[in-house]
């Protein structure tokens, strides 16, 4: 049983998971157990030229940010379990004991995150209910997105980046990520406000 399964490799997803995996030393996190699914053929980051983002050097390529992130997040957080090479076909459940269906087996979750694109191709059995057109993207790019409040999209379901009706910046995508982690660290956190900062202050 993982506490949280994140879906999704790119800036959401990764962002995500690094965020929780500096909350696993924290007391109220103990004991628990983060998950990503890797598997991300057709992320938009593959194909980009990063030159506007902030703590990114200009001339950046996608895909090197995808295999420095996901080194950067089993280097630093090992204990976040990286589950590559699988596509997740089905969820099924409820919060607190999901059932997520890949193409090769099933996993159990009490929260899960989905950090896919926000492709019209969306296709996971369980949470098509939950789409509705993207309010942020130009009507002929036909994108979608999950309805959610703040990324809640229902008990136990977040989503983060661009399916969650945010624009196609990898900062915001990035930035999105990392707010739905901090609302999960909250909500271990028995609703008091939560985050983690290193720092280099003693």
């Amino acid at each position: 049983m993982f506490d949280v399964l994140i879906i999704g490799g790119g800036a959401a997803g990764v962002s995500c998971a690094l965020v929780l995996g500096s909350s696993l030393k924290k007391p109220y996190a103990e004991g628990k157990k983060v998950g990503i699914f890797t598997h991300q053929k057709a992320s938009a980051l593959q194909d980009g030229l990063y030159n506007n983002v902030y703590g990114i050097a200009p001339g950046t390529l996608g895909k090197d940010i995808m295999a420095q992130s996901l080194a950067h997040l089993s280097g630093t957080y090992p204990d976040v379990v990286q589950l590559p090479g699988e596509k997740v076909m089905k969820v099924e459940g409820t919060a607190g004991n999901f059932t997520i269906i890949t193409n090769k087996g099933d996993y159990k979750a009490r929260i899960i995150v989905v950090a896919v694109g926000s492709a019209a191709t969306f296709d996971i059995a369980g949470l098509t209910e939950y789409i509705i057109p993207h309010k942020k993207a130009l009507p002929e790019k036909n994108r979608i997105q999950l309805k959610n409040e703040d990324h809640l999209v229902a008990d136990g379901i977040y989503v983060a980046g661009t399916l969650a009706g945010e624009r196609s910046q990898l900062s915001i995508a990035a930035g999105s990520g990392a707010a739905v982690a901090t609302d999960i660290m909250t909500l271990w956190n028995s609703g008091t406000q939560s985050q983690h900062h290193d720092s280099t202050r003693k």
